[in-house]
């Protein structure tokens, strides 16, 4: 390939380079505007971070936990998309994604600091507390996040629609949000004039959750709101899917990231949902974390274009090892249960047999499915060590060192495609 062209991958035999991330004339020109300049970037990013220090003394003044659903998404669910997106912003200004996801970490933040003062003003001191009306005000700022979110999604990875054709879309869910940011104003301040704060235990204004009678018109807005959002997202998922089916190359692995990071979101939620069930909340708290971890880590790997092409690698291993673990435990409980319940083995000794069982087969099981995987979400992988399994089965009947040589220098080039082959070959008297 070519040589050192900042804002590129190189890739020599397979193996990634680091995207340079200085000296692009894109964020260059950028750089010159105000609102994207490094010194906004670092003002939103202190701003967020006093947001989120904010949360703790909160916390404690509305009597409740930071783990505790009050409104808004926790800090520790949102943090990690503040973080990455403030990189973002930092090292690709002129990429909208980080900003999206720094405001979006904003709202959610300032959603959850609103709730948390709004449940200590009206729920437990009845309105003694100053600026309580401001919380009140601020307190539906989630809404934004979530609609931001959906446009997170559709913009992905570079900023841009998918097409003119989705501008749409964008204005959509735009005059959604601003229609009822409109409205939760008009209740909220109607509900000052009457003195009818009243909130729940997250902090949410009794008139705003939609089934109050008083507040009839709003109610309406509610039933229409949330299916419209449901609508967009719905919307900006499938314009990512038309993307994929279209692209190829680099686009087509930064689209695999974001994938990869919405299925361990997916996994991990209905996964935590069955842990809380059996096990303690600090191991659904870490699942759950994990999950929306991996979300904005994704996105940031995509954006950065930093050792973009090992998605591949990555999905077939853990798709692998989830179904190994997945198929072992199943044998091992089958195994205990078949030799307990039918052929009434000792209890200890079923579970040593099954033990020895599982680690015998790991091997075995982990090389048979890693193969089929390879074939479907890793096919480079696959080819090239199909590749070079032929390539060894004729090697055991070549003799002709040139015929070797010229064989050697091929399989490497279509396994490998490296920049240059070389073979050198050491004649011994």
């Amino acid at each position: 390939m070519s040589g050192n062209v900042p804002g590129t991958i190189r890739s020599y035999g397979g193996v990634v380079g680091r995207t340079q991330l200085a000296g692009l004339p894109a964020a260059g020109a950028a750089r010159r505007f105000g609102l994207t300049s490094p010194a906004a970037c670092a003002v939103i990013g202190v701003v967020v971070l006093a947001l989120f220090i904010a949360a703790v003394p909160l916390a404690g003044l509305a009597h409740q936990s930071l783990n505790a659903s009050s409104g808004s998404l926790p800090v520790w669910v949102t943090a990690p998309f503040a973080v990455v997106g403030l990189v973002l912003a930092w090292l690709r200004p002129a990429n909208p994604v980080g900003w999206i996801m720094l405001a979006g970490a904003f709202f959610f933040a300032l959603s959850e600091d609103a709730s948390y003062y709004t449940v200590a003003d009206y729920g437990l001191r009845h309105g003694d507390l100053p600026l309580g009306a401001v919380a009140l005000f601020a307190q539906p700022s989630w809404a934004p996040g979530i609609v931001l979110v959906g446009l997170l999604i559709l913009v992905f990875p570079d900023g841009r629609l998918p097409s003119s054709r989705w501008r749409w879309l964008m204005w959509a869910c735009a005059a959604v949000a601003a229609l009822w940011m409109a409205g939760t104003v008009v209740i909220t301040a109607g509900a000052l004039v009457d003195h009818r704060t009243q909130v729940d235990s997250g902090g949410n204004l009794l008139l705003l959750r939609g089934s109050d009678p008083a507040a009839g018109w709003w109610n309406v807005v509610q039933l229409v709101f949330f299916p419209l959002l449901a609508a967009c997202w719905l919307a900006s998922l499938a314009a990512q899917a038309v993307s994929y089916r279209r692209s190829s190359g680099e686009r087509r692995q930064q689209l695999k990231w974001l994938l990869a990071g919405t299925g361990v979101v997916l996994v991990g939620a209905p996964a935590s949902i069955l842990l809380s069930l059996v096990r303690s909340p600090s191991w659904v708290g870490i699942l759950v974390l994990v999950g929306f971890v991996a979300l904005p880590v994704s996105i940031g790997v995509a954006v950065l274009k930093y050792r973009l092409f090992d998605i591949d690698r990555i999905i077939s291993r853990t798709l692998a090892y989830a179904i190994v673990t997945g198929l072992l435990v199943g044998l091992y409980a089958g195994l205990v249960l078949l030799a307990t319940q039918v052929l009434q083995v000792h209890s200890t000794v079923a579970v040593a047999a099954a033990t020895l069982a599982a680690a015998a087969l790991f091997n075995p099981v982990r090389r048979w499915v890693q193969l089929r995987v390879d074939r479907r979400f890793n096919r480079a992988r696959y080819d090239a060590d199909q590749m070079v399994a032929v390539f060894a089965a004729r090697l055991k009947d070549t003799v002709d060192l040139d015929s070797v040589r010229d064989d050697l220098a091929s399989v490497a080039s279509q396994a490998l495609e490296p920049a240059h082959v070389s073979v050198w070959i050491s004649h011994r008297d």
